[in-house]
């Protein structure tokens, strides 16, 4: 422990679990800095009786539930005017949401008051999230809100971005695309603190009976397992018409095909319902593609444990909690190349990369069914040693406390 408690504020939409891997780096990092005298506390715009709004060590107020595609709160601004000035340090956890753009303003305001050199005015730092990469510009279902995006930035998140005393990114790969997506991105300073999880809980019994009360069509079958959101950033769509392609030409050299498991959030969205349909598309194979929702708990590390390997062929993830996650279990991962890490797992051999594509995802699957058992279980050796390298929420904590501490 230090003499005294450095206080940091995290500013984000929403720390609901399954809305994706912000949520979780935050409950990672400040569980991990608490021990090393950091009081944390997290502001949000979730509706204050949401059952996930618990993190140990960490008030969390939210003063949802916002309104609009902007997270406009009513009372957002209240708490923040009282309660900014207890803070040394605060991070802006995304972008292109009125919280990110308020607190911004406050702080703002607070050094025009104050002078330069105000002791009440806490650092500022913005963590884009992968919110910054050019994939948001450029992809074909994204024409209208890339243009809002790009208003928007021109409006104020370039303000805030050149003007925060850091921009902190996941991975070497989510910094380097940032720089290549709005000319007038121009920050004072960059940092990559990279992004890491606690080391997952030994495996037990009670992990696989939970899994596969879950998921009971998966009880003594190999299974491969995507594990994340399920909408059409995350190459779901290609991941299913994959395996039914592969699923028409098996057996191959008489080996029973493993089954595929898409377990995540999103079932109940149109893609989702979508995903469902596709998957029975062809009845003789519709066995093979699991969907057993979300997971977590003794769950969720049931099904890594137990899985062949991990699979995420998504067209942009800036880090992927879930990918370290199969990793820190032993377990091989197979990505796409717009996975921002995948150069630590192809430098490594901890895993298989393809392009985002229907023909890389079915050749990246087909080349793991077809390599031999013993080499299999060297890359998943070789992802352990990756992981515990790498995404050991040490280190990135680590590079944190010392960006935030200069």
């Amino acid at each position: 422990m230090i003499g005294k408690a450095i206080k940091v504020l995290h500013v984000v939409g929403s720390i609901d679990p399954a809305k994706g891997g912000i949520s979780e780096g935050i409950r990672n990092l400040t569980a991990y800095i608490y021990d090393f005298g950091f009081h944390c506390e997290v502001i949000c715009i979730d509706d204050p009786n949401a059952d996930f709004l618990t993190i140990e060590h960490v008030p969390v107020h939210a003063v949802g539930p916002s309104k609009g595609p902007w997270q406009y709160s009513p009372g957002l601004k209240k708490w923040l005017f009282a309660n900014l000035q207890r803070f040394d340090v605060v991070i802006i956890n995304g972008l292109w949401i009125h919280a990110c753009y308020l607190t911004w303003r406050l702080l703002k305001k607070k050094k025009k008051n104050g002078g330069s050199n105000s002791v009440d005015r806490p650092k500022l730092f913005v963590m884009p999230h992968g919110m910054l990469d050019p994939y948001f510009q450029r992809a074909s279902n994204r024409k209208i809100k890339a243009i809002r995006n790009w208003l928007y930035f021109h409006l104020f998140e370039k303000k805030m971005l050149n003007n925060a005393d850091g921009v902190f990114f996941t991975s070497e790969s989510e910094r380097v695309l940032a720089n290549r997506t709005f000319r007038a991105y121009s920050p004072r300073k960059e940092v990559n603190i990279g992004y890491g999880i606690f080391s997952p809980p030994a495996f037990n019994g009670a992990m696989t009976a939970a899994f596969y009360e879950a998921c009971p069509e998966v009880v003594d079958r190999e299974y491969l397992i995507f594990l994340g959101r399920i909408n059409s950033k995350k190459g779901v769509d290609m991941l299913v018409q994959s395996y039914l392609t592969i699923a028409g030409k098996w057996p191959l050299n008489g080996a029973q095909l493993p089954l595929l498991v898409i377990a995540g959030p999103g079932l109940e969205t149109e893609f989702g319902k979508h995903m469902l349909t596709l998957a029975k598309s062809k009845p003789e194979l519709s066995n093979l593609i699991v969907f057993p929702g979300m997971l977590s708990g003794d769950a969720k590390w049931g099904a890594f444990y137990n899985c062949s390997a991990f699979i995420l062929p998504s067209h942009q993830e800036n880090f992927g909690i879930a990918v370290a996650e199969a990793m820190a279990c032993g377990k091989p991962v197979l990505v796409s190349d717009q996975v921002n890490i995948m150069n630590e797992i192809k430098e490594n051999a901890a895993g298989l990369i393809a392009p985002d594509t229907v023909e890389g995802t079915t050749r990246m699957i087909e080349q793991w069914l077809s390599m031999p058992a013993q080499q299999q279980i060297a890359v998943g050796k070789n992802a352990e040693l990756v992981f515990a390298k790498h995404f050991d929420i040490k280190l990135s904590a680590s590079r944190f406390i010392e960006a935030i501490s200069h």
